[in-house]
C-alpha cells in the first residue's frame, strides 16, 4: 500500500513540474488501474487501452488535485469514467473477439474439473454484470469487488451517499435474483438464500425519493 503522504509529496513534485514523480505515480498504481478497468470491461482487447487513456487523464488533470479527497478515491473517478465513456461509445461498434483475462486462466492449484467449473462460474457471473443497469453495476463493483466503502463510492460517482446505497441494495438482489436462473451459480444462489434466512443478509433497503427502484 502506498502511505498517503509519499503519494501527496509525488503529487507536489508533479506540480512543481517534476515528471519523474508522475512516472513513480505510474507505476505504484498501475496495478489498481488495471484491475479497476479489468472488472469494468470484462475480457476485452483494448482494456490496456483504457488503461493508458486514464493515466493519460490524471497527467493531464493532476495539476488541479488539491487533495480534497484521497489520491485513490480521486483516481478511482478519472478510471471510472473513462471506462464508462469507452463502453458508451463501445456500443456502436463491431463486437471483437474478446482475450481472455487472469482469473479466466487455468489455476494450476486445482483439479481439471474443478478449475472448469470455476471458470463457468466466473464467466457466467461477468455475463450477470453485464445485465444490471450501469449505475447499479458501477457501485456493486466498487463495492463488492474492489471493497470500497459506499462513502468513498459516492464521492467516485458523485451520487449522495443513499442514493449509491440505493443502488447498491437493489444491484445485489437483482444479482442474486439471476444467479436463480443460471445454472453455473444455482447452487451459489442458495447459499446466500440460507445466509439471509440466517441474519447475515440486507434486510431492508434505503429510502431515496431521489432514485426510483428501477433506476
Amino acid at each position: 500500500m502506498t502511505d498517503p503522504e509519499d503519494i501527496g509529496a509525488l503529487v507536489r513534485r508533479f506540480q512543481d513540474g517534476d515528471q519523474a514523480a508522475f512516472t513513480e505515480i505510474f507505476r505504484r498504481h498501475r496495478s489498481d488501474v488495471a484491475r479497476l478497468v479489468f472488472r469494468m470491461v470484462g475480457p476485452a482487447i483494448d482494456a490496456e487501452d483504457l488503461i493508458q487513456e486514464a493515466f493519460f487523464q490524471v497527467h493531464r488533470s493532476l495539476g488541479e488535485f488539491r487533495g480534497q479527497s484521497k489520491f485513490t478515491t480521486w483516481l478511482h473517478r478519472v478510471t471510472v469514467n473513462v471506462v464508462l465513456m469507452a463502453r458508451r461509445a463501445a456500443r456502436s461498434r463491431p463486437a471483437l473477439t474478446p482475450e481472455p483475462l487472469d482469473d479466466a486462466r487455468p489455476d494450476e492449484r486445482l483439479l481439471p474439473d474443478e478449475d472448469a467449473v470455476r471458470q463457468q462460474r466466473i464467466e457466467a457471473f461477468r455475463r450477470l454484470l453485464d445485465r444490471l443497469p450501469e449505475k447499479k453495476r458501477v457501485v456493486y463493483l466498487l463495492h463488492e469487488l474492489e471493497g470500497l466503502p459506499p462513502a468513498e463510492i459516492a464521492t467516485i460517482v458523485g451520487a449522495p451517499l443513499l442514493t449509491v446505497r440505493t443502488r447498491l441494495f437493489y444491484a445485489r438482489r437483482e444479482i442474486e435474483q439471476m444467479m436463480k436462473d443460471e445454472p453455473a451459480l444455482a447452487q451459489l444462489a442458495e447459499e446466500l438464500a440460507e445466509d439471509a434466512h440466517a441474519g447475515r443478509g440486507a434486510s431492508s433497503a434505503p429510502r431515496d425519493p431521489a432514485e426510483p427502484e428501477r433506476t
